[in-house]
């Protein structure tokens, strides 16, 4: 039923990632007019966005919707609006994200984020992966696990971007949340007020014409 008529290539499904149809511009809006028209309280949608958004701090790439929804549900936010959240961490935003938390993070833990020191942060991310699949591989065969590159991948970017995620994250997500209470508080009165209008309209229109039936 959802299913596309005709099959997106892989390089086309790369690029809606990268770049949306209709340009990022076109989709923050509609996010934006999403989380907007939801059927909730300013405050239970911004404790929504604050959970999307510090979700996008994290290094739990792949699972942070359920991070958002969770965090939601903790803080009796809205669930929808936590899930909309988390496109702020987009291909646009992760770079910046990634190298403020990971530089907090290194700050916190007495080290050095030298990105350069032994493998780009990319090749690290790429070694990672490697050494995941190629351990998966030796549980069926008579290759020999080395966990070397994961470890240092941990040591070096998983856990001070963990911890250093928490303080910008809450940041982000604490001006995010103060930003969406007034704007949304006014679009709801404004979106109630235009249904208001539409409503006396209505009644306004059936009441004439009542009168003209009951004139003939």
């Amino acid at each position: 039923m959802f299913k596309r008529r005709t099959k997106r290539s892989i390089l086309a499904s790369l690029q809606a990632l990268l770049y949306p149809r209709g340009g990022w511009k076109r989709a923050i809006s509609y996010v934006w007019h999403r989380i907007r028209r939801l059927p909730d309280t300013p405050e239970t949608i911004a404790r929504g966005i604050f959970a999307g958004v510090f979700t996008t701090f994290t290094p739990f790439y792949g699972i942070h919707f359920f991070i958002a929804a969770f965090l939601a549900k903790v803080l009796r936010g809205n669930i929808l609006a936590a899930l909309l959240a988390t496109f702020f961490g987009n291909p646009l935003t992760y770079v910046p994200i990634g190298i403020v938390s990971l530089k907090v993070g290194h700050f916190l833990l007495g080290s050095t984020f030298e990105d350069g020191s032994h493998r780009s942060l990319g090749g690290k991310f790429l070694a990672a992966g490697n050494d995941l699949k190629n351990n998966f591989i030796a549980m069926f065969t008579d290759r020999t696990a080395d966990w070397d590159n994961l470890l240092r991948f941990y040591d070096d970017v998983f856990f001070p971007y963990m911890i250093g995620g928490i303080i910008p994250g809450i940041v982000a997500g604490l001006i995010a949340y103060y930003l969406s209470v007034p704007i949304i508080r006014v679009y709801q009165k404004r979106r109630k007020g235009r249904i208001k209008a539409k409503l006396a309209e209505l009644r306004r229109k059936a009441s004439k014409k009542a009168e003209s039936t009951s004139d003939i």
